[in-house]
């Protein structure tokens, strides 16, 4: 492996997982580029390959095996031709599990956890000198977004941004807490510096992101020192502030973290679109408290109810674990009842499985696999008829759609409401990256179609 030909060199990137992954990869091609190495849409022929691992969903770790013994093939291919292939092995099934992947699949030359890409053209060129696995999963002292590269590639018209790492909160259902680390907050100079690029990039939309986003706790900007006791609010309006930046979002929250100021940002400011990812996980106080998610099912619908009545058109997506350890019908019901009476407009439903080393995973009484299916079936059904539910009632209203680029048919575009739904409609590419009004014909299960309520441009 070379580290010093000028000559463009091919990688390869596949994230599973939530968007801070996808966030993550796009920073590792960043401080790949300098090496000569761009992205490509396939792994044959790959001078790179990282896949960029989750470990929340099920069977995380044999997935990974499954496609690396696949990508084992691709390598060996490359090298019969005289060519090289690095292959490494990142995220957070890469933090938990290093050492089991140097074990079983030793053809793999690098291994870097969460807060490690930022070493990787160190680690690349100690691969080609040693020819030797480099494995790197300690939580460094360093703070790894003073050591990325200042110039990133475009990310669109919807941009994501990284402002929270980590999660103090120790769920028993959840790893984070053990491969991405306690919580750590940028500051809110380096945000609002990244933010402005990203919007002089051509993003009109920014999405923060955060294990915990709305736990964050940054130092204050030059002179900010005042709304630093807003937290996460206060950052909102500062970054609302950036001329061409027309809406904000934010995921994933945690309901111990919405505090009054942050309610508060969602009346005041304009920027930020009424929609909020607040994951419950369940309606049943016993196995909440099971969870230690640190609050009642009660708190929860009393948070509910002052959000809304502060951003009284505010959607609420939500995530919910069925069949958690001691979980019963009773359990199970309740969660149906808090499910009825918030009315969510989308939401992320699992099955619980254990993850090695979290509190959960060697509790007793554990659900059996049928009653877990049936009882995921019930809730993701009576989600579904919610999320349909809220998509039909914009039938025949006029809403502001962010367009993002062309869609799946010819004379198509796409974009999203406030709420974060796909809209479709005929038009002009030139609209990409504006906001205009549309008519909604029909809120489909998944999306809406409609039709543009004015052919020129609105400003935002």
């Amino acid at each position: 492996m070379t580290t010093d030909s000028p000559a463009k060199k091919r990688l390869f990137l596949r994230s599973w997982g939530c968007q801070m992954n996808v966030y993550d990869s796009a920073r590792m091609a960043d401080v790949l580029a300098p090496l000569g190495y761009a992205p490509v849409d396939a792994p044959e022929g790959a001078d790179m390959i990282i896949l960029n691992t989750c470990h929340i969903r099920e069977k995380a770790t044999e997935k990974l095996f499954s496609e690396l013994g696949r990508l084992r093939q691709l390598k060996q291919a490359k090298e019969a031709e005289g060519g090289e292939m690095v292959l490494a092995v990142a995220g957070c099934v890469a933090q938990a599990e290093g050492a089991e992947i140097t074990a079983r699949a030793p053809y793999v030359d690098i291994v870097l956890g969460p807060q490690s890409y930022h070493k990787l053209p160190e680690m690349v060129a100690r691969a080609g000198r040693t020819g030797r696995a480099v494995v790197e999963t300690d939580f460094p002292v360093e703070e790894k977004f003073d050591f990325l590269p200042e110039n990133s590639a475009p990310q669109g018209v919807t941009a994501f941004l990284t402002i929270q790492e980590g999660c103090d909160k120790f769920c028993s259902f959840c790893v984070v807490p053990y491969t991405r680390g306690a919580e750590y907050s940028r500051s809110a100079e380096a945000v609002l510096a990244e933010a402005r690029k990203l919007v002089g990039q051509g993003a009109r939309e920014i999405t923060l992101l955060g294990q915990n986003v709305n736990a964050w706790h940054g130092a204050p900007p030059e002179g900010g020192q005042g709304w630093h006791a807003e937290g996460l609010a206060g950052l909102l309006r500062a970054l609302a502030e950036i001329p061409g930046l027309a809406r904000l979002r934010y995921t994933t929250s945690h309901p111990r973290d919405m505090d009054a100021a942050l309610i508060a940002a969602h009346r005041d400011i304009p920027a930020v679109m009424p929609f909020l990812h607040l994951p419950v996980q369940s309606g049943s106080d016993r196995v909440l408290e099971a969870m230690n998610r640190g609050h009642t099912a009660a708190e929860y619908l009393e948070l509910v109810d002052r959000l809304r009545a502060a951003r009284p058109d505010l959607a609420l997506s939500t995530d919910i674990i069925v069949g958690h350890p001691g979980e019963t019908e009773a359990d199970h019901e309740a969660t149906m009842a808090l499910i009825r009476r918030v009315k969510f407009a989308q939401a992320f439903s699992f099955k619980y499985s254990p993850r090695p080393g979290t509190p959960a995973a060697g509790a007793p009484h554990r659900v059996d696999e049928a009653t877990k299916d049936r009882r995921l079936q019930e809730v993701q059904a009576l989600l579904r008829d919610q999320q349909a539910e809220f998509n039909a009632s914009l039938t025949g209203q006029t809403v502001p759609v962010l367009f993002t680029g062309p869609g799946r048919q010819p004379g198509q575009l796409s974009g999203r409401t406030p709420w974060l739904q796909p809209v479709h409609v005929p038009g002009p590419l030139s609209l990409t990256g504006q906001i205009a009004p549309v008519f909604i014909r029909a809120g489909n299960p998944n999306s809406l179609a409609g039709e543009l309520a004015q052919q020129e441009k609105t400003a935002a």
